[in-house]
C-alpha cells in the first residue's frame, strides 16, 4: 500500500452510531425546553392582555373625565368622540384594540356592584382560547386579578 491510501484509510469523521446519538440527546432536550418555553409564552401573553387591557381601560377612564363622568357607550366612541356640543374630538384610539391572539377586546357598560346607579366598564380579552366566555373562563378581564396558574 502507497502512503496515499493509508492516508484515505485512516482518516477521521464521525460513525453513524455517533451522530444518532447526538440527534436523540437532542431530541430529549428539545422534549425537555419546547413545553417550558411554550408555557412562559402562554403566562406573557396573558400579562401582555392584561396591559392592553388596562391601557385600554385608562383611555375610558379619560374619556368619562372629559363627558361630564358618562363613559362611552361602545369602544367606537374612543375612535370617533364627540363632545356635548356634538363636535369632533381627538380620537382617544386610532384603532380598534386588540389582545395578544389578535382578537378584538370586549367592552360593556354594567351596573355598579356597590349598589349605586353608577355604571362601571367592562372590558375583557376572549384569552387563550379565543373563545368570549364574557369575561369568565380562560376570558382576562379588568374586574379580577390577573391568576397565575391561567
Amino acid at each position: 500500500m502507497t502512503k496515499q491510501s493509508k492516508k484515505k484509510q485512516n482518516r477521521g469523521g464521525f460513525t453513524l452510531l455517533e451522530v444518532l446519538l447526538v440527534l436523540i440527546i437532542l431530541g430529549v432536550i428539545a422534549a425537555l425546553v419546547v413545553p417550558q418555553l411554550t408555557g412562559s409564552q402562554q403566562k406573557a401573553m396573558i400579562l401582555a392582555a392584561g396591559t392592553t387591557i388596562k391601557k385600554l381601560e385608562a383611555k375610558v377612564e379619560f374619556y368619562a373625565v372629559e363627558h361630564e363622568s358618562t363613559y362611552p357607550e361602545t369602544l367606537d366612541d374612543l375612535l370617533e368622540p364627540v363632545d356635548s356640543d356634538g363636535n369632533a374630538m381627538p380620537p382617544y384610539e386610532k384603532t380598534f384594540p386588540k389582545d395578544p391572539w389578535k382578537q378584538p377586546l370586549n367592552y360593556k357598560l354594567e351596573a355598579s356592584t356597590d349598589g349605586s346607579d353608577r355604571m362601571e366598564p367592562r372590558i375583557w380579552s376572549n384569552g387563550p382560547n379565543k373563545k368570549d366566555d364574557d369575561g369568565d373562563g380562560d376570558d382576562i378581564n379588568n374586574w379580577s386579578e390577573l391568576e397565575e396558574d391561567r
